[in-house]
């Protein structure tokens, strides 16, 4: 079993690895400067070891002492900390049991990432944690192969990303862009033909694009919560695609998705295309 080591100060430095875990700006930084990020829930922090991300060490509220069999065998230690003193390092409620540091691992470059894959969503600019790892477990869940993000993406590796995507984000290879001007031509090297999702009404409906032959490699492109693609990568992609919306709820104003909604659908067309 994992050693629990009691421990009653948030000043502790021990536990600096778990400072004010809500502090968006800070963590950026810390996190990059240590190479770790933060898990949170016994579920999630076992897919993390299970794919091979080390384990620097736990955080447990005295509440949930009854959760560290769950945690499994390891030498990692588990620092238990009265309640109040886990809110008050962390900046919120820890109400989801075991919180886990794990160490990072260099990510792949975007050429050798696509070498065996076919279908791959790429993300431009998403700057929401939450919608970066919700995308990640649709994508995971529908079988796309790859995650290919701008430099200016959210981290799928902040605590928020990987919590959301219930541990999806260790499930689905992924790189970074090195630049965004011309950041697609890895794709297009590798023969992927890309689709550049659009609530425009001129663009093609997806499922249409997506006709035999089905194993021609497909990249999709998802722009930025709000404004979406931009105009550069729109103009750089092969097939304006759409999702094609119900006439009367464009007549009530509803006229797109938001992004995960979107990626879910259009995820679910680009691994099971119609027949």
């Amino acid at each position: 079993m994992l050693r629990a080591i009691e421990v009653g100060s948030a000043d502790d430095q021990r536990l600096t690895d778990y400072t004010r875990l809500t502090d968006a700006s800070l963590r950026t930084h810390l996190e990059a400067e240590h190479g770790l990020f933060i898990a949170e829930g016994t579920k999630v922090i076992t897919r993390a070891v299970a794919a091979g991300y080390q384990l620097r060490s736990m955080l447990l509220a005295k509440s949930r002492l009854a959760d560290l069999p769950s945690l499994g065998p390891g030498d990692a230690p588990v620092y238990v900390v009265p309640d109040d003193v886990a809110e008050r390092l962390t900046g919120y409620h820890v109400h989801r049991g075991a919180l886990a540091a794990l160490s990072r691992r260099p990510l792949p470059e975007v050429g050798p990432l696509l070498a065996d894959a076919r279908r791959v969503v790429v993300l431009e600019d998403l700057v929401d944690h939450g919608n970066v790892g919700a995308i990640f477990r649709c994508a995971a869940a529908l079988g796309v192969n790859a995650i290919v993000l701008s430099p200016r993406c959210a981290d799928p590796l902040y605590r928020r990303s990987v919590k959301v995507s219930m541990g999806a984000v260790f499930a689905i290879p992924y790189a970074r862009m090195p630049t965004w001007y011309d950041g697609l031509s890895d794709l297009r090297a590798a023969g992927f033909r890309l689709l550049a999702l659009t609530p425009d009404d001129n663009a093609v409906p997806i499922a249409s694009a997506l006709r035999p032959p089905a194993d021609d490699r497909v990249a999709l492109l998802l722009g930025t919560e709000g404004d979406g693609l931009t105009e550069r990568w729109r103009q750089e992609a092969d097939v304006p695609v759409r999702i094609p919306m119900d006439p009367a709820a464009r007549a009530a104003g509803v006229d797109s998705l938001n992004v995960v909604a979107a990626a879910a659908i259009a995820c679910h067309l680009l691994t099971v295309p119609p027949a």
